[in-house]
């Protein structure tokens, strides 16, 4: 029985034929071998719809993400898609009053556009991770663009920062093989989210505050936002102002604030980020 994947179900690679067309186990298996054996793997536990699932945010079909932290009242904040000089800049201030720590994945071309503000996040003691180059849904790329998008992020925040970042978190929180495979290059430990206040949605800073303090469990990995991949001068100023009730809702729950690094480090033993501001890791 020949095995079809159509390009919507099996996004490991490109269609060979124009748009709309079938590709099958042979043409995986010509085109990129190594993902053979764990594209057919998925499928032969649990068919097409077990490597469409693999797609979804957060997914570990295709490898382990990290979505939760330590069972204990310990939380992990973590913003996307900056830096902004903003709103990058106005969170910063906030974390750093309140002795708070996150962690920001962020896009590589604006770590090149806004360099000096991607250095001020390392230098206030707070962690960066890749986020991509240019924010791409990496379901839909092909695997040169996967490598691209990757590569290119880890070395413009090395090169502008002289950090190297360990945390990878995919747009969207979507991934592929393709997008393991790359990532194994640089070693990168994948880190999705189990709370969001889809503060992307700009609902107001009132709402964004409620979101996160209706959600708020131990151990949960927190998603905001400090910029926008799509609109340089997006606003972010309804994340920045809810920021302070999110930190003072959290701490009167009984949470404390650590860092990422400090989980990665002791649920898959990546060394932890060396400090190189006067953040502190507790409330």
């Amino acid at each position: 029985m020949r095995a079809i994947l159509s390009p919507v179900v099996c996004p490991l690679v490109r269609p060979l034929d124009p748009v709309g067309s079938d590709i099958t186990a042979r043409d995986v298996r010509q085109q990129h071998p190594p993902m053979l054996i764990e594209a057919a793997s998925i499928l032969a536990v649990g068919g097409a719809g077990a490597l469409l699932a693999g797609t979804r945010p957060n997914s570990s079909v295709f490898g382990p993400v990290v979505r939760d932290g330590l069972r204990g009242p310990f939380l992990y904040l973590t913003l996307d898609d900056g830096p902004n000089p903003e709103w990058t800049e106005r969170i910063l201030e906030t974390l750093h009053s309140r002795s708070v720590p996150a962690t920001f994945f962020m896009i590589g071309q604006l770590v090149r556009r806004f360099p000096a503000v991607a250095r001020a996040v390392v230098e206030a003691a707070q962690e960066i991770g890749n986020h991509t180059h240019d924010h791409p849904n990496l379901v839909r790329q092909a695997p040169s663009d996967v490598r691209r998008q990757i590569d290119d992020a880890h070395r413009a925040i090395v090169d502008e920062t002289g950090h190297t970042p360990k945390m990878f978190r995919p747009p969207y929180g979507r991934q592929t093989p393709l997008v393991r495979l790359a990532l194994r290059r640089w070693g990168y430990v994948v880190v999705g989210w189990r709370v969001s206040a889809r503060d992307f949605e700009r609902p107001g800073a009132d709402v964004i505050r409620r979101r996160i303090r209706d959600q708020l469990r131990p151990g949960a990995i927190l998603l905001l936002h400090d910029g926008d991949p799509r609109n340089l001068s997006g606003d972010r100023g309804q994340t920045a102002s809810a920021l302070p009730g999110i930190i003072q809702d959290a701490q009167a729950a009984g949470y404390a604030f650590r860092p990422l690094s400090e989980l990665l480090e002791r649920s898959v033993g990546v060394p932890p980020q060396p400090p190189s501001g006067n953040a502190n890791s507790g409330p």
